[in-house]
């Protein structure tokens, strides 16, 4: 099972999103922690996730620089194109979503950029790349969706604003970008998941300075040791492990694929909330964690056989992460 392109296995790849997505899930808790214990800003707190990757990503390239030799060259403009169009679309995912939140809850803009996002991304690719979900894939998107609005919504209380929703589209539009660039380039061999990894978070980097500067990006805190832990963290795992496990995995498994299997993300946030924040265990959460459980599973093993019947066989070298 492997993607010859890319030149990482099918299987693997799927255990690196399966990964990433549950780490990300854990971005949530942690940022709901720095919120409570200091003054610090959404998009503030966006600035330090990447710029704290961002060091982390670089100090382990150099460490592995001359390990790891790249089998085909990348033209260099392509290779800006390809960095400069996955870092805008990662600023627009993660900045569009922060002030979505705010303008029309969490509830709301949880669900309309991760319910979004799987079909933008599912057209996008039956459009460009001619990627074709079939039957049982289009019945795995709908149930993951479902999933995803019984877990969210189901406990109720939600206010919807039009404007909040446009800013969750606009969100899933980047989202879309970020993962459709990555499966495209990552078909040929030519595209270092290494590098994607590294220059798109200092595009995003960039991108955010001029508003967390607006914003103010020292916050006060009675505890900034505490803080700062916690911003360590979020820097570290769901975004440099993350990141790295989503580029790589990304170009060697189907974009619509990648995109349901990223909704383990609210999953693993719900068992965050239930098993360490205290929160009450629902019949919404729990059905709605199951119905995506059920849906990311039947894809992912779908994904598999498909790469399996398509007879290729694992390259003797494998895509690095960092």
């Amino acid at each position: 099972m492997s993607n010859t392109a890319s030149g990482l296995p099918i299987g693997r790849g799927l255990l690196f999103l399966i990964v990433a997505g549950a780490a990300w899930g854990t971005a949530g808790a942690a940022a709901s922690l720095v919120y409570r214990a200091s003054d610090m800003g959404p998009i503030a707190l966006s600035f330090w996730r990447c710029a704290g990757g961002l060091a982390l990503l670089l100090a382990m390239r150099l460490r592995r620089r001359g390990q790891v030799t790249p089998t085909v060259r990348e033209p260099l403009g392509r290779k800006a194109l390809r960095i400069g169009g996955t870092g805008l679309g990662l600023a627009v995912f993660q900045t569009a979503y922060f002030a979505a939140v705010g303008a029309t809850g969490l509830a709301v803009a949880t669900v309309v950029t991760l319910g979004a996002g799987p079909v933008l991304i599912a057209l996008g690719a039956r459009l460009t790349m001619g990627e074709r979900l079939g039957r049982g894939g289009g019945a795995a998107v709908a149930g993951a969706l479902a999933g995803l609005g019984v877990l969210v919504l189901g406990s109720g209380g939600a206010t919807v604003r039009p404007w909040g929703v446009l800013l969750a589209v606009v969100s899933a539009a980047g989202y879309c970008t970020m993962t459709l660039l990555t499966r495209w380039w990552g078909r040929d061999g030519r595209a270092d998941g290494s590098g994607t990894t590294v220059w798109a978070f200092a595009v995003t980097t960039g991108c955010l300075l001029p508003f967390g500067l607006a914003e103010g990006l020292v916050p006060h805190a009675a505890q900034p040791v505490h803080v700062l832990a916690l911003l360590v963290y979020i820097a570290a795992i769901p975004t440099a492990l993350a990141y790295a496990l989503f580029f790589a995995g990304a170009a060697a498994v189907r974009s619509a694929t990648v995109s349901v299997i990223m909704l383990l993300e609210p999953v693993s946030a719900a068992v965050l909330a239930v098993g360490l924040l205290g929160e009450r265990l629902t019949a919404a959460t729990f059905a709605g964690t199951l119905l995506m459980l059920g849906s990311v599973t039947g894809l992912a093993l779908a994904e598999a056989r498909g790469a399996g019947a398509d007879g290729h066989t694992a390259p003797e070298k494998e895509a690095a992460l960092v």
